[in-house]
């Protein structure tokens, strides 16, 4: 039940966001990613700049300009946005933030409740086992921050 519920959500915000995305900006984006989580709701907005936003990006000032107009919109539409969140959720957001990608047209709102989130945009076209140093990859199940499970000996 828990999942199908989360599994709501997710599209009930996907569509809002790209709702609203467009409503602010008259450009719809091409796709939208919500990860819901215990405490945390990361929603990424793909190719959401306009063209001419695009072309203004191709330069630091340029693209310096473009993040703080989305800054400036998330801002703006923060409250409403929280409202609705609220209404799908039934859960308060705390706190709020946006990152613009102006190299790929990726806008990334990320709400957490006080906890580090990162996230991290990956290109569509990489090969999954490419130059992949293994040793490097480092096991979720033993990332040093807590104890690792006794193992279960018999004897």
């Amino acid at each position: 039940m828990m999942n199908e519920t989360n599994s709501d959500f997710a599209q009930q915000l996907a569509r809002l966001a790209s709702r609203f995305q467009e409503q602010r900006t008259g450009h719809a984006p091409k796709a939208v990613n919500v990860v819901l989580g215990e405490d945390t709701l990361v929603i990424t907005i793909h190719e959401a700049l306009t063209p001419a936003e695009k072309a203004l990006a191709g330069t630091p000032k340029g693209s310096a300009q473009v993040q703080e107009f989305h800054r400036r919109l998330f801002a703006d539409s923060t409250d409403e946005m929280r409202q609705e969140i609220k209404r799908i959720t039934g859960r308060q957001v705390r706190e709020a933030v946006v990152e613009v990608e102006t190299a790929t047209g990726a806008i990334v709102h990320v709400f957490s409740t006080g906890a580090m989130v990162q996230v991290f945009l990956l290109t569509q076209d990489a090969d999954p086992d490419a130059d992949i140093d293994r040793d490097a990859i480092e096991r979720g199940d033993d990332d040093g921050f807590r104890p690792s499970p006794k193992p279960n000996v018999s004897r």
